[in-house]
């Protein structure tokens, strides 16, 4: 399946970061920092820890109880983020972070998106080869170990090259041989670097997930919005070797023994209360230009929103009329979507709360004191000129560009045929190394299984033909790939009859094919198949596009690093947080309502009443089950109801972004009061300028999922481990 993740990680444009004085409730900071810059604030606002209770490495602390969520057994940041809340090593995250283990683990006969998932003993809990949870053990400030050593005549290219030289000394010299994971990362725009020492635990189990209709209530029509009625919360466990370290999958392996789990709070939430979140927040981009933001909501986000929602539609049609095809494609169509609305809402944000014309303010008083010095003209003169150049030539780079990475290479079958190259080089020199090939066709055996178990090559040939004609019809010929005029010329510029055929001939359209070849290999074979050549005509064609994107991407992270550096320079009395990614942080906040247009007011708090009033059969996004309507009926919620209703949903002013999904939401004694899950359609333009008027994360009531896994699912073997506050 297609993953855009990653990718749409790499190419966003840096920015930089904001200073305060802003709100209490903006900024993601760093753990280490919080005594020094955030404490006295924090108490003001509600909180009854110690900041040594906050985040200690000499002793357990709250940042022991979080974790970073990846795919990788050394990741370099993280997708989503968990909690431990027992002595067991039980896991609380979003039910969106664990869709796409639910849905490796489902099939036509056991559909756990749509029926859940429960394990009611710990020998019930599913494995999962790639899933990781790192816990960070330490950070530390190495600015001083990387700085002095470059210098403004370095070219980009050059800096880049003894930065990730450095970062690597840096890293190796404390990583223990392999013991830990260590990830140095850059700040300020490359003005600061900070070290983070993690330890990561392979063995992360499936323990719990409620059915779609609860996890997912509302779908893509309540995504981003408020109120919201959604569950969205899933269970895992992290296991470790039988001495307490960490370890691949074994049934040898026992729950992890952590140095710290979170206590759950009942006390239930008021307007006010003290709100922290930790988490590991993926990117923003707050102190971009405003040649930036023009760029992102003007070339960027249309760019991909056209993209993206091509291919949500050729998709669900598929979806819908067949249950196999839907479960193989739910979750790579849930990531798609969610980005296709997040890029919706942002451009739709940046125009409504007019922040291009605030970044042009900002602009006009950092070039009037640039000018008030020589010394200051002579560094930073030209600063907003150069970027505005920079961002001019972008657009006819960009498009072409993204197109052949999403557009074109994004088609399933031609990345796959591409993990075929190294093989087939193996095959031409056979006679030189005769075992090489026969054990990278084994390989490539059992990666076949796992890759067609989620492909449907009907639905793959669709996106080809869909994709490939609104690129032709978008890119001018002269940019386009070669093999486009034989579209032109053999097929008409008939996409659909081109696209038959390469599935048809294509020895990588169905696992069948795959091992039929690899049973009987051919070089020649090969290097004639119709998908795996037109692998490499769009890779060679991308590489060519890249070069001129690339470099303005470099000149701009120049500009940018000098920006945030005259920013501060501008405003040295101004406390500056760094911009997320994908590095541990909290941000604290307030339980708070809100007013998003004229006459309209949202309450904090959302009820399970709501869920009924959604309700409608006919919507897969809005079902109700019979067990959820029979408890809300006889309103048997135990000891996890308020004064006779259910709560659902609540409101923050916390500041969080993209990464923070599973966010523990914590009281001011340090009790884990809902999970975070998503940010408002109001401000949407949030990763770009925090809007505290508008801003706020919505949060599921730990309430409610608590009820769910005891009322509903039964399970209270799990409600049995947890640490409750009452």
């Amino acid at each position: 399946m297609r993953k855009f993740t990653l990718l749409m990680s790499g190419l966003l444009i840096s920015g930089l970061s904001v200073f305060s004085s802003n709100p209490p409730d903006e900024g993601m900071w760093l753990p280490m920092f919080v005594e020094r810059l955030n404490y006295v604030d924090m108490q003001k606002m509600g909180l009854k820890l110690t900041a040594d209770e906050i985040y200690s490495i000499n002793h357990s602390s709250l940042k022991d109880a979080v974790v970073g969520l990846s795919n990788d057994p050394a990741p370099g940041g993280y997708f989503c983020t968990g909690e431990i809340v027992s002595d067991q090593g039980l896991l609380f995250t979003n039910h969106h972070c664990g869709y796409d283990v639910i849905q490796q683990h489902s099939s036509v006969e056991h559909d756990y998106l749509t029926d859940g998932f429960w394990a009611y003993n710990m020998s019930e809990e599913l494995s999962n080869e790639a899933l990781t949870a790192s816990f960070l053990m330490w950070m530390d400030n190495v600015t001083d170990s990387v700085i002095p050593f470059l210098s403004d005549t370095m070219s980009e290219g050059d800096r880049r090259s003894k930065v990730i030289e450095i970062m690597d000394r840096l890293e190796k010299a404390v990583a223990e041989d392999g013991k830990y994971n260590v990830v140095v990362s850059s700040f300020f725009g490359g003005n600061e670097y900070y070290r983070f020492v993690y330890q990561v635990y392979e063995d992360v189990r499936l323990v719990g997930a409620p059915p779609s209709s609860i996890g997912k209530f509302g779908g893509d029509t309540d995504n981003w919005m408020w109120p919201r009625h959604t569950g969205d919360f899933s269970i895992f466990r992290v296991y470790t070797a039988p001495d307490g370290s960490p370890a691949k999958f074994s049934t040898e392996n026992i729950p992890l023994k952590p140095k710290y789990h979170l206590p759950v709070s009942l006390k239930g939430i008021k307007k006010d209360d003290f709100a922290m979140i930790w988490g590991y927040p993926g990117g923003t981009n707050r102190y971009s230009t405003s040649y930036g933001v023009e760029f992102s909501t003007g070339t960027f986000d249309p760019l991909l929103i056209k993209l993206f929602g091509k291919s949500l539609e050729i998709m669900k049609e598929d979806m819908d009329s067949d249950k196999e095809v839907n479960i193989k494609y739910a979750s790579n169509y849930a990531v798609i979507a969610n980005s296709w609305k997040n890029f919706i809402g942002q451009v739709r944000g940046v125009k409504k709360l007019n922040v291009v014309e605030r970044k042009k303010e900002l602009e006009k008083e950092f070039q009037d004191w640039v000018n008030a010095d020589e010394s200051r003209i002579k560094k930073y003169g030209t600063l907003l000129k150069d970027i505005e150049a920079s961002y001019k030539g972008l657009p006819e780079k960009f498009s072409p560009f993204i197109y052949l990475a999403i557009g074109l290479s994004g088609i399933d079958i031609i990345q796959y045929s591409q993990e075929f190259a190294a093989y087939e080089q193996q095959l031409k020199e056979i006679k030189e190394n005769p075992a090489a090939p026969v054990e990278t066709a084994k390989a490539l055996k059992e990666s076949a299984k796992e890759h067609f178990k989620n492909y449907n090559a009907p639905t793959d040939q669709k996106l080809m033909a869909g994709l490939y004609a609104m690129y032709a019809a978008d890119i001018p010929l002269e940019q386009q790939p070669d093999f486009f005029k034989e579209i032109n010329s053999k097929y008409k510029g008939d996409f659909q009859k081109f696209a038959a055929e390469v599935f048809e001939k294509s020895i990588f359209s169905s696992e069948e094919k795959v091992n039929v070849f690899l049973d009987n290999p051919s070089a020649k074979k090969l290097s004639k198949d119709p998908a795996y050549i037109l692998g490499g005509q769009v890779t060679a064609k991308q590489m060519e596009m890249s070069g001129g994107y690339r470099k303005a991407q470099g000149n701009l992270s120049k500009y940018n690093r000098l920006f945030i550096a005259g920013l501060r320079e501008m405003h040295p009395e101004k406390v500056y947080y760094p911009d997320a990614n994908s590095t541990m942080r909290l941000s604290y906040g307030s339980i708070e309502d809100y007013f998003p247009a004229d006459a309209v007011h949202y309450d904090y708090v959302t009820y399970l009443s709501g869920v009924m009033e959604k309700e409608d059969p006919t919507n897969d996004e809005f079902i109700v089950s019979p067990k959820l309507k029979e408890l809300y009926e006889s309103k048997d919620y135990g000891r996890y109801g308020q004064d006779g209703k259910m709560v659902v949903g609540f409101l923050t002013t916390n500041d969080i972004t993209g990464g923070n999904s599973g966010s523990p939401v914590i009281n001011g004694n340090g009790e884990l009061i809902g999970l975070a899950f998503d940010g408002n359609w109001e401000a949407m333009s949030g990763d770009i300028a925090f809007e505290p008027e508008l801003q706020r994360t919505i949060c599921v009531d730990i309430r409610y999922v608590l009820f769910i896994i005891d009322k509903y699912a039964g399970a209270k073997n799990l409600i049995d481990e947890l640490t409750i506050a009452k």
